[in-house]
């Protein structure tokens, strides 16, 4: 199975062109999978890969981060087609939703195991079988938020000076040398409001991977946060300003929340490979991930291409301090903690995440705290970053943060304009004549 698993690397990264070419009633189209999603059971259902491969399409300059031009459709072919059939009809499996993952040449499927097939050991069978590339659980990911505090009342954004996390990094500093301008943050996460006032001009593009309620895109918290903490609009007379008021943001949709409105926004392999999929189809160079759960192999793949490609991965470190699961284990992620709340392994990154205020759905605002929070900081200050060293890579930037970071309330934690000051004084150090 290790070959079969190494050739799955590159594989999950076509997840965006997701729209099947060649219809097949035995086949489940990838696009609409709203209620798919929401029927979707992580103590059942299992995610299969089979080979798909089709004539290349034509070759097209660029496909690398910088200079990025989108492949064409890539959908089922007659040979994937015929196998899945095969496999449903041997193993009594029944298929939710299917989508072909072009970098790999496979198609992949959610699928369900007949009443009473005991998961683990179908799975087994599967991974024996010759014509499946891969067989695993589909899992189940949360994001990192903790109970919301009371607000109060209080640039020329009313709110700036009740911005712990932006008070705490010297982010209003920073922002005399740069704010951000040009540089791509990608948000996995739950939707967010995209008519907020202060993060509408910094949303450039949305995708809905779960589409179960498209009305709830724009009612979703924790997305909206996020976006908030990371870029929301700067000297607009209103609400607060983000760590990178002109970065430009894209949102993935991977999360959603209970249909009773309680608990937090769960995700699953299925999402959140879709998601990190698209991303790979972009010039972004941040990935906030701010969310894990138990270590996947799809996933883990796809974040592995993701790194290989220039991107930085910034993850929130789990509740519980352990670096062991999905994001946050992958080596070249950027792991971050909330002040010094949890014990982390050494090189995670401390950044505020206690009573954050940040931007609500229904144009509001709130104070918020959790690991997900301290994450968004320390995509903002890389988007600062970024901004004057668009080649710095995930491991320079990592130990930049990790060297100027400075004590804030008796804790060690990243800062915005003393990681811009060393940058700035190491760019020139290295370019200094003799």
């Amino acid at each position: 199975m290790t070959r079969r698993f190494l050739t799955l690397a590159a594989c999950l990264i076509a997840l965006a062109a997701c729209t099947p070419t060649r219809p097949d009633d035995r086949i489940a189209m990838a696009h609409p999978a709203g209620n798919r999603v929401a029927s979707m059971d992580s103590q059942r259902d299992i995610v299969l890969a089979v080979s798909n491969p089709l004539e290349p399409a034509a070759t097209h300059a660029g496909s690398s981060v910088l200079g990025y031009t989108p492949t064409g459709h890539y959908g089922a072919g007659q040979r994937a087609v015929t196998v899945l059939a095969d496999l449903k009809q041997h193993y009594g499996l029944h298929e939710v939703v299917g989508w072909p993952i072009k970098a790999l040449d496979l198609y992949c499927v959610v699928v369900k195991p007949a009443p009473g097939v005991d998961r683990d050991e179908l799975i087994a069978t599967l991974a024996k079988d010759e014509r499946v590339q891969l067989a695993q659980p589909l899992q189940d990911y949360a994001v990192y938020t903790e109970e919301k505090t009371p607000a109060a009342h209080h640039y020329n954004d009313p709110y700036a000076d009740l911005q712990r996390g932006f008070v705490a990094t010297s982010a209003a500093l920073a922002h005399n040398v740069s704010q951000g301008d040009g540089v791509h943050i990608a948000i996995v996460d739950t939707g967010a409001d995209l008519t907020h006032p202060d993060l509408q001009a910094r949303i450039h593009d949305t995708h809905d991977i779960v589409d179960v309620d498209t009305a709830a895109f724009n009612r979703d918290a924790h997305g909206t946060e996020i976006a908030g903490v990371i870029a929301a609009v700067g000297d607009n007379h209103q609400g607060m300003v983000g760590i990178a008021p002109k970065a430009t943001l894209s949102l993935y949709k991977a999360c959603w929340y209970p249909a009773d409105g309680h608990g937090a926004a769960r995700c699953n392999s299925f999402t959140l490979a879709k998601a990190l999929a698209a991303v790979n189809d972009t010039d972004a160079r941040i990935v906030n991930l701010s969310l894990g759960g138990p270590a996947d192999p799809l996933l883990g793949k796809l974040l592995t291409h993701l790194l290989n490609q220039g991107r930085i991965v910034v993850a929130a470190l789990p509740p519980d301090g352990n670096v062991r699961g999905f994001p946050d284990s992958a080596a070249g992620v950027i792991v971050v903690r909330s002040g010094a709340a949890t014990t982390a392994p050494p090189g995670v990154l401390s950044a505020p995440g206690n009573d954050i205020l940040t931007t609500q759905p229904g144009g509001s605002y709130d104070f918020t705290s959790g690991s997900s929070l301290a994450a968004a900081h320390v995509s903002g200050i890389l988007a600062l970053m970024l901004s004057l060293a668009p080649d710095m890579d995930a491991q320079t930037a990592r130990d930049l943060l990790l060297r100027s970071s400075k004590v804030s309330d008796g804790v060690l934690e990243v800062n915005a304009a003393s990681a811009l000051d060393a940058l700035i004084r190491e760019r020139k150090a290295a370019h200094r004549p003799g």
